[in-house]
């Protein structure tokens, strides 16, 4: 089996950044940025601890936030120096108890782990981790770990062997996949950079008081640079001229290696349009995908878990039941790994595959599932399919899923559906204003709901920057009968 040919492809504007990864021109994984809510994954902050809860084994934690974070015990080194209200200088000496670990009122420095989801505040951690290209620094952790995808055991010890002689004293490093095969130079760069780094955040940790952001992570394109492009990346392709020369002095400064790779979009339609990738997000949004034999699964979220049924529709096979169902579980569960990954489904999931009697198929589908989950970043935890053809899942869930990205509850049915956000509309309004204006001779007028003229007053000053771009007048009103998704532009 051959490696799939990979793209990166980042759709940007001054108020919105959307990145997709595709797999054989099929969109694989979706990700949008939006400025006014960037996300806190990855952040450092000195914190102060509101409350500790010893029936939770959890403190809240205040980092300038809307809602207090949450730190559980586990994720609190035992041995934390921090500052209390007074000044002084004081060391926690628990036994892994929140409450011997942490008091409310003293200062700590955290990790965000997870974005804030819901009414769920962000979850934290006290183990620091800082990502570089190659590595990523545990300051506060002196072990040395190998990506569980680097399976060769000869450059497991060669990796592992540079990096214990090369480090300091006290520290840890993660060696990350894409370590694998480099020379011991390049290693030592980039863990000097990390080094440096965390002097610049222990530094800027120490003059401040909290709450306060310590260290920002890096946007969502840049992110994508040092995370995901690598050797198994063929393009990495941008649709900003701007976004395309920040992203070309990145890589020329930290991996000239791989510039002959990046390309600018430069064709007359919209890259998302004429690569099909707005249609495939249509299609990421709605409950039922169909399978190429007629079958079809259904994708239901809920707040608790995620179900998905898997159903033979027009599939009629050609020769016993059975094997028309093992047939279509089988072609199911590749695309619910899909979906899963696309629409960064998390939580608990529990799939309903149609009932087979025997046992070997279920034992097939189960082995199936558990290979082509092997495929997916995030950590997964699966049993064995059940009697009545069920499967109960967890999938690491760290940021918000593609439709809590896109769509919000719907106003017009006490919150039971779903329609697409106001920031999801205003960007499609954008985008058509960008096709529509140059056409205009001096003004383009836009029909839009209420409640979506409202976002526009209150949000960046989108229109302001469309206005300035074309040098013609958009005008926006409202229509009261218009549902939150419909809009005109005359």
């Amino acid at each position: 089996m051959t490696d799939p040919k990979k793209e990166i492809l980042i759709d940007s504007n001054p108020f919105e950044t959307r990145l997709a990864i595709t797999e054989d021109d099929r969109l694989a994984e979706f990700y949008v940025e939006r400025k006014r809510d960037r996300g806190i994954t990855g952040n450092i902050y000195k914190g102060k601890v509101v409350r500790v809860l010893p029936g939770m084994q959890a403190a809240f934690v205040e980092i300038g936030l809307e809602r207090t974070a949450f730190l559980h015990a586990a994720d609190v080194m035992e041995n934390v120096e921090f500052e209390d209200e007074s000044g002084q200088r004081e060391e926690a000496k628990g036994g892994g108890r929140i409450q011997d670990l942490l008091t409310e009122g003293q200062e700590i420095l955290v990790q965000a782990e997870k974005e804030p989801m819901g009414t769920k505040g962000a979850r934290l951690t006290s183990y620091i981790a800082l990502p570089g290209r190659y590595l990523v620094l545990m300051p506060t952790y002196g072990r040395v770990g190998v990506s569980r995808r680097i399976s060769n055991e000869g450059e497991r010890r060669r990796l592992r062997d540079i990096v214990s002689k090369l480090k300091p004293q006290g520290v840890g490093f993660i060696i990350r996949t894409v370590c694998e095969g480099r020379r011991a130079q390049e290693i030592k760069a980039d863990m000097e950079f990390l080094l440096k780094l965390w002097q610049t955040v222990s530094k800027k940790s120490g003059e401040s008081r909290a709450p306060a952001l310590i260290y920002g992570e890096l946007d969502l394109t840049l992110r994508a640079i040092r995370d995901i492009f690598g050797d198994e990346v063929r393009r990495f392709v941008i649709d900003s001229k701007d976004e395309h020369e920040r992203t070309v002095r990145f890589v020329d400064e930290f991996m000239p290696e791989l510039s002959g790779r990046i390309d600018l979009h430069t064709g007359p339609e919209a890259m998302f349009d004429a690569r099909g990738i707005e249609i495939e997000l249509e299609k990421a949004l709605e409950k039922k995908v169909w399978l190429p034999s007629g079958g079809h699964i259904v994708i239901d979220q809920m707040e608790a878990l995620t179900a998905i049924d898997v159903n033979t529709g027009k599939y009629v096979g050609k020769k016993s039941s059975e094997d028309t169902i093992l047939k279509t579980n089988l072609e199911a569960l590749g695309e619910i790994v899909n979906q899963l990954r696309l629409r960064n489904i998390g939580g608990i999931i529990v799939i309903d595959f149609i009932d087979m009697t025997k046992y070997s198929n279920r034992d097939k589908v189960y082995k199936a599932l558990k290979e082509a989950l092997k495929e997916d970043k995030a950590r997964t935890n699966i049993l064995k399919v059940s009697e009545l053809g069920i499967v109960e899942m967890t999938r690491k869930r760290t940021r918000e899923s593609i439709t809590q990205s896109l769509l919000e509850p719907c106003p017009y049915c006490d919150g039971n559906g779903l329609v697409k956000g106001r920031d999801t509309i205003i960007m499609e309004i954008y985008k058509d204003l960008i096709k529509e204006l140059p056409r205009r001779r001096k003004k383009a007028v836009v029909y839009v709901n209420p409640k979506v003229a409202e976002r526009l007053k209150q949000g960046e000053d989108i229109i302001g920057e469309l206005e300035r771009r074309f040098n013609k007048r958009v005008v926006t009103k409202q229509v009261d009968t218009f549902h939150q998704e419909e809009y005109e532009i005359f």
